[in-house]
């Protein structure tokens, strides 16, 4: 295997740091050379792509082929994930992220930082995913009854020199789950806790690096999320490198606080660097392996290069005759035979329980990512109108976040609805007075374009100005403010998921105990063949 990587023309960078000799034991005057290896957001990608992108089996080669170089140039190699195993695939989501966590133990992983969506399910089931990995889940701000619920910190001997792995947790999860499955879980702010631990770090190892699940936002601009890498980069001195994820990007600037977002697989790619730390993300889903290469030398650490490996990724290119195929990106990379037997029934398993048709649809019904979370779209009128329909409610609400994917155009399967739901969260409804209802739209209206909670609707006739409710009707007549009606939305919602307004437990709530994705799957039994244009969003919601 030959996977073509290039190389960034970095200056080489001397970091001073506090450590001495009588920390690790390494020997004065001796060069060490050390790679951090390093992936995030693998949600459930444990198999590759319908294009033959990512998936563990290739990435499994890949990393074999590294550490076998660097072992051979007398090096020492650790390998970090930024968090967020957890959800996205169905044949992963109905087994617990079991192939997942232990393909993760078979590439040799170190240690990880703990995501949200780790506590997509209940502290059961992570511990029970605690127990299939020999590597520990750090997080540093993370308490329950006032102990730490993860360890905070590694520290990793590689022939005398110290190497400390702090892990740090975004404090948005508490919204970001639902509220059941975090009880009495308490997210501390990750720079405060940084900066509490970082005497003990500093005493204790040569280097220190964190793996974090906070997100990278250019310059610090993290807008209604919580601070990420940058900020705390700024806020706490003393970090040689942060191996981040949550935000899902490569993190590959193209100047001082300009990160380059057009990057494309296998162009340069130099990492931020802030306040003494370089910070690095590789992406997502496991399509590329970050590498840092660097020198430790009498108490000096040099970043001598960084790339971004690209896991067999592939671009469309066009054909003489006007077709199009797809070609890889850089030289492919083989699967790993042995972790490709491993996890094969896995996979067999899922695809058993998938396959099975449950409607069609003349269109795409529309969930994407980059627009669900700013603009009504078609895919989110449906699943409100699932909701309603199922309910028999007057009206619905939808965060956002909670749509993962699209529905496709033509056959529709059981796998296909698992994706566009795959938290297992339960239909509720309340019944409550129109007064209620235009305070509980009117937080709904001030969720922000580009947040999960960003609201999807249906029954619903709303004009927004500036995040405020102006005009409200249902079926056609403004909402009377003394009469009653049944509005439907999730049990993460109803919890007080994503910042709306808790109803769980008020006078007028039904948890049906109905699963989201099974009621979507009967609502597209019901309606197919789907017209999708009849699921189009119109001028029904207005923001100015």
């Amino acid at each position: 295997m030959k996977a073509r990587i290039t190389t960034i023309g970095l200056s080489l960078l001397t970091l001073g740091i506090s450590g001495c000799s009588s920390l690790g034991g390494y020997q004065p005057d001796k060069t060490y050379r050390i790679t951090i290896l390093h992936t995030n957001d693998h949600h459930g990608r444990f198999w590759k792509n319908g294009d033959g992108e990512y998936g563990m089996a290739a990435r499994k080669t890949l990393i074999d082929g590294i550490r076998a170089e660097v072992k051979a140039q007398g090096g020492y190699s650790l390998l970090l994930d930024g968090g967020d195993v957890n959800t996205g695939v169905p044949e992963s989501d109905l087994q617990d992220a079991e192939p997942d966590f232990k393909g993760m133990n078979r590439l040799g992983y170190d240690a990880m930082a703990v995501g949200n969506h780790e506590f997509d399910k209940p502290l059961a089931v992570l511990q029970k995913q605690q127990r299939w990995i020999n590597f520990p889940m750090l997080a540093a701000n993370v308490y329950k009854d006032g102990q730490r619920l993860f360890q905070p910190y590694q520290i990793f001997n590689l022939g005398g020199v110290k190497v400390a792995v702090m892990g740090l947790t975004t404090d948005d999860t508490w919204k970001l789950v639902s509220p059941d499955n975090v009880k009495g879980v308490e997210f501390r702010q990750p720079a405060a806790e940084a900066a509490a631990l970082m005497p003990e770090l500093k005493a204790r190892a040569n280097i220190v690096i964190a793996a974090t699940h906070m997100g990278h936002y250019t310059n610090g601009v993290h807008g209604v999320n919580a601070a990420g890498d940058v900020e705390m980069a700024r806020a706490v001195k003393g970090f040689d490198l942060i191996v981040g994820g949550h935000s899902q990007n490569p993190v590959c600037m193209q100047a001082e606080n300009v990160r380059n977002d057009a990057y494309l697989p296998g162009q340069p790619c130099a990492p931020d660097r802030q306040n003494g730390a370089w910070i690095v993300q590789a992406h997502e889903w496991g399509k590329y392996v970050g590498r840092a290469d660097f020198q430790y030398r009498n108490g000096e650490l040099t970043l001598l290069q960084y790339q971004l490996l690209p896991v067999n990724l592939k671009q469309t290119v066009k054909r003489a005759d006007g077709s199009s195929q797809k070609v890889p990106y850089t030289d492919e990379i083989a699967e790993n035979p042995a972790l490709l037997s491993f996890l094969q029934p896995y996979q067999d398993k899922g695809q058993a329980a998938l396959s099975v048709e449950v409607g069609s649809s003349d269109g795409k019904l529309n969930g994407d990512r980059s627009q669900v979370r700013k603009e009504p779209t078609s895919l989110g009128v449906f699943t409100a109108l699932a909701m309603m329909d199922k309910a028999r409610a007057d009206f619905a609400v939808v965060n956002s976040g909670g749509i993962r994917d699209s529905l496709p155009a033509g056959r529709i399967s059981y796998k296909d609805v698992l994706k566009v739901f795959p938290f297992g969260s339960t239909l509720t409804f309340i019944d409550f007075s129109g007064k209620e209802a235009l305070d509980y739209l009117a937080a709904a209206a001030k969720m922000s374009a580009g947040a999960g909670a960003f609201a999807q609707f249906a029954g619903v006739q709303l004009l927004i100005e500036n995040g405020e409710v102006k005009q409200a009707s249902i079926g056609g007549q403004p909402i009377d403010p003394a009469k009653r009606y049944r509005m439907a939305i999730n049990s993460f919602m109803a919890a007080g998921g994503d910042g709306y307004p808790r109803l769980a437990g008020k006078p007028g709530f039904v948890d049906t105990g109905f699963v989201d994705a099974d009621m979507l799957k009967a609502y597209i039994t019901a309606q197919s063949p789907i017209r999708s244009s009849n699921f189009e969003p119109g001028n029904s919601v207005i923001r100015r």
